[in-house]
């Protein structure tokens, strides 16, 4: 039976915890004598919307490595862009390959994609979720931290679609979240209201940056205007300039503080260069990790 990740509500805590494991294993495997490729012939197609590095390149990379090939598409280079209803895409594309990301704008295209395709469905952002992205730092948490259920996560910024997959995550795993944002800023309530009511997470809402992040084992932050919020950049930078990661942010958590950031960054933005390059940044193994995740959810699906 066929899986898709479309959101982490996909996936049981049990799922997510043998992915983080998989992940971690075949990290340590990557320079093998006999390299693990259990995908020779197949075929990952690679829907893009939105610009990519870290996820196209990690993405296509595993497949690679899995032994498998790749087919990029844009958007624009499809009939999609001429209204094909996204049914028909689905169902066309179920019969050229084996697997499909698909990184856009929204998530109701998403699941329509996934719900008429036969073979999986991953989803490498949308407007509203960012799923295989919190999955990787849940493995840089799990390296740097050991088991994230034992640690406090606090995200700090925009309440934006990685905040949202790791409200997610949270409510699934049983989570000690804090989400410190500006008013009018905040999660989307649905998405918070339903991790309260079906979850089993300590998810709260903190709006002071120094208070939501004392005792802190991780800080995590975002651009603070996402893509397709580019003309809110300067109206943004006003209004979350105290939330920026510095140096005397980090100061408030604990000595041992991990501070991460999804990439890319806007050093003197959401966080500074001193901090984004310091010894509390875990980033550059946290965008590595990607690779190695992408790896464990391919796995996972297609072989």
């Amino acid at each position: 039976m066929k899986k898709d990740i479309l959101t982490l509500w996909d996936l049981e805590p049990e799922e997510i915890t043998q992915l983080i494991d998989r992940s971690i294993e075949l990290k340590k495997g990557r320079n093998a004598d006999t390299p693990y490729r259990p995908l020779p012939g197949r075929t990952l197609g690679i829907i893009f919307d939105k610009p990519s590095t870290r996820t196209r390149v990690s993405f296509e990379t595993a497949m690679i490595q899995l032994g498998g090939g790749v087919i990029f598409m844009s958007s624009k280079d499809t009939q999609l862009i001429r209204d094909e209803p996204v049914g028909d895409t689905a169902r066309v594309l179920s019969r050229y390959v084996d697997g499909i990301v698909i990184r856009t704008y929204s998530q109701e295209l998403v699941e329509e994609l996934a719900s008429n395709s036969s073979i999986p469905v991953m989803n490498g952002l949308t407007d509203i979720y960012h799923p295989c992205q919190v999955l990787s730092d849940l493995q840089t948490i799990t390296e740097k931290k050991g088991d994230p259920a034992g640690l406090k996560i606090v995200w700090v910024g925009d309440g934006n679609n990685v905040a949202h997959s790791w409200i997610n995550a949270a409510a699934i795993l049983g989570l000690h979240l804090v989400v410190s944002t500006p008013d009018g800023y905040r999660p989307n309530s649905d998405i918070y209201q339903k991790a309260i009511e079906h979850g089993r997470g300590n998810i709260s809402l903190v709006g002071d940056p120094f208070e939501a992040v004392r005792d802190a084992d991780v800080i995590y932050t975002d651009v603070w205007a996402s893509m397709g919020q580019e003309e809110e950049q300067e109206i943004r930078k006003k209004i979350f300039r105290s939330y920026q990661i510095n140096e005397k942010l980090v100061a408030a958590a604990k000595k041992d503080v991990a501070v991460m950031h999804c990439l890319p960054a806007h050093r003197g933005e959401e966080i500074t260069g001193e901090v984004l390059e310091g010894r509390h940044s875990v980033v550059w193994d946290q965008a590595e990790n990607k690779l190695h995740m992408h790896k464990a959810i391919i796995d996972r699906l297609m072989v």
